[in-house]
């Protein structure tokens, strides 16, 4: 009866240890979203990160926060159309963005740190008003510091789904990816809080400085980005 007892103790301790094992991974994938503070001269934005449908680019995004690279940054580039909601092609083509992490001031390119990262569009954030997005060249994958924030809905930006048969989707919603005949650009956070103040850089007047247009006349600056605590 003692080694019988002996057995079923040895059994549930080895079961317990491979029922740890097994939730340590699962575990690890369900806590909480980075959030990020960025103080600007125009006041301060907190946005969360989104690291499983986006993960090469929030790991990135974050090496660069915790470089202190965005420090003393300044957005570059804000570009504010017009929408005419009686004209649907042109709705869906006209943008409103405001960009910043790559340039100091006077307008300098600051040297990116890393290379480049594969474009996660695909299976990202949808380019929606109050998401934050990665710049990016004509190459889908050339993103590396630049980011933007959408400032209105930008289906413009999204990539073009090819049109596929029911089973091919839910397989590749199982797999968690998506094709796309055209890329897009990949959103991988949202704003908590600070819209107005994102509201407010697009209101501001821009004009050309050397061969860069839509810059803000007055420079807006990041003064420091770093994750909350």
């Amino acid at each position: 009866m003692l080694k019988l007892r002996q057995t079923l103790c040895i059994l549930a301790l080895a079961g317990a240890m491979l029922l740890g094992l097994g939730a340590t991974p699962s575990m690890a994938g369900t806590g909480p979203n980075p959030v990020v503070i960025m103080d600007t001269t125009m006041g301060r934005i907190i946005i969360m990160l989104y690291p499983k449908e986006a993960p090469v680019t929030v790991m990135n995004f974050l090496r660069y926060v915790d470089e202190g690279f965005y420090d003393g940054t300044v957005f570059h580039r804000i570009v504010k159309m017009e929408i005419d909601d009686q004209k649907d092609k042109k709705k869906q083509q006209a943008i409103n963005i405001v960009q910043g992490g790559g340039y100091v001031y006077p307008l300098q390119r600051k040297r990116p740190i890393w290379d480049t990262i594969s474009n996660e569009s695909g299976r990202g954030l949808i380019n929606r008003r109050g998401t934050v997005a990665m710049a990016r060249g004509s190459n889908p994958d050339s993103a590396q510091c630049e980011f933007f924030f959408n400032v209105q809905d930008n289906p413009g930006l999204d990539p073009m789904l090819i049109k596929k048969k029911a089973w091919e989707i839910e397989a590749d919603r199982d797999r968690n990816i998506a094709k796309a005949s055209k890329a897009g650009y990949c959103a991988f956070a949202k704003v908590l809080r600070g819209m107005d103040v994102v509201d407010k850089m697009l209101e501001v007047k821009t004009g050309r400085m050397g061969q860069h247009q839509d810059v803000p006349i007055s420079p807006i600056f990041i003064k420091k980005m770093y994750r909350a605590q």
